[in-house]
């Protein structure tokens, strides 16, 4: 191109947009989130109102992954690793059955109560990031 001379505009092809804004209680926007699932919340609202045609079908439904609540399940199970204490419930465990410890029902209570928690929480923490038990 030579200098002074201006380049030659392209036609513009796309056409004018509008946007729709719609206020939403945030129970409604954490309901629509969850149905739109890993949709973009606009592609799902525009899906819906504008289907291709009556017999479409359905949009998948897909839970959309928290990645906070996955880290914090995550560092549960480390936490409950690096405590050690299922070995130690075990160990106590050896003991009794040893003979070494002396249990009344008021400890076994305790310690029982103490091996279902620990189980529960990693169990908890297990299916918050999508383990399937065994």
């Amino acid at each position: 191109m030579l200098p002074g001379m201006m380049p030659k505009q392209r036609p513009r092809t796309r056409k004018a947009r509008s946007i729709l804004s719609v206020p939403l209680t945030p129970e409604q926007k954490s309901d629509l989130t969850r149905r739109a699932g890993v949709t973009p919340l606009s592609a799902y609202a525009r899906a819906v109102l504008f289907p291709a045609n009556d017999n479409a079908p359905s949009l998948p439904r897909r839970v959309r992954r928290n990645k906070d609540r996955e880290q914090l399940a995550a560092s549960i199970l480390a936490q409950l690793g690096k405590s050690e204490a299922a070995s130690s419930l075990r160990e106590i465990a050896r003991g009794v059955k040893l003979g070494i410890i002396v249990v009344t029902p008021e400890t076994d209570a305790a310690l029982r109560q103490a091996a279902q928690s620990v189980q529960m929480a990693a169990q908890a923490a297990m299916r918050a990031l999508g383990v399937k038990p065994r």
